[in-house]
């Protein structure tokens, strides 16, 4: 699974100005810092000690609208059952997919470290306890998912439209999207998609996006992580 910077449109002192707007005000950088983000070198202005105690002020009181002027955009790579829990996340954000309408190669298979024992609270989803498992001849979900890739590849071999073979395809198979939001809607994604009941591997692509944020946006972000509740 993989998250990757595409581009983002503002910086903490696009937080800073759009919070003074209302008092006709304006701040200005005060130097800057080059940093690398996926290969990419970005220029991060630096703010002021009194831009910075007023991001603070605004994520402490939950004033989110100056934190939604900021956009990231990232092209995410994961397996179908991770993508479909993060595409709940509607608001503020907007989500193009690769489609299997219109390709039809073989898509890769997500194969989990280990396995995982389902929790005693239902809503938790799974324990921090792991347990052996394996299918003879071929472990895990090999022999069924292997099969199914078989059976999408005859389909597609028979002239079956993509759009109908797709079905076939197991939750196990990668997709990949293009992801653009706000500053304030991925830090609400980070904080649900990290929480303790959340699921692993959707936690691994929170985690990824919230590393690639506080790069961007330093003095916002660690300001929304610390105070908690998400916007």
């Amino acid at each position: 699974m993989k998250v990757k910077y595409v581009n983002h449109m503002g910086t903490d002192l696009s937080v800073v100005n759009a919070a003074r707007v209302s008092f006709g005000k304006r701040s200005v950088e005060e130097g800057y810092d080059q940093i690398d983000v996926d290969g990419y070198q970005i220029i991060i202005p630096h703010i002021s000690s009194k831009d910075r105690k007023l991001i603070r002020y605004l994520a402490m009181h939950k004033h989110w609208t100056p934190f939604a002027h900021a956009y990231i955009t990232f092209h995410i790579k994961a397996p179908i059952f991770v993508a479909r829990q993060l595409g709940k996340h509607q608001v503020g954000l907007v989500w193009n997919e690769i489609s299997r309408r219109y390709v039809d190669y073989l898509p890769e298979l997500y194969t989990p470290d280990e396995w995982r024992l389902a929790a005693d609270d239902k809503k938790q989803g799974s324990s921090d306890e792991t347990i052996e498992y394996s299918v003879q001849p071929r472990p895990f979900n090999r022999a069924v998912a292997e099969d199914a890739l078989q059976c999408y590849q005859n389909m597609i071999e028979t002239g079956i439209a993509p759009e109908q073979a797709r079905m076939v395809l197991p939750q196990s198979a990668y997709t990949e999207w293009y992801w653009t939001g706000s500053l304030a809607a991925f830090h609400r994604v980070c904080t649900q998609r990290t929480a303790s009941d959340a699921q692993k591997e959707t936690c691994e692509i929170g985690n990824q996006i919230a590393e690639r944020c506080a790069k961007l946006f330093p003095v916002s972000w660690i300001n929304l992580v610390e105070d908690g509740e998400y916007l």
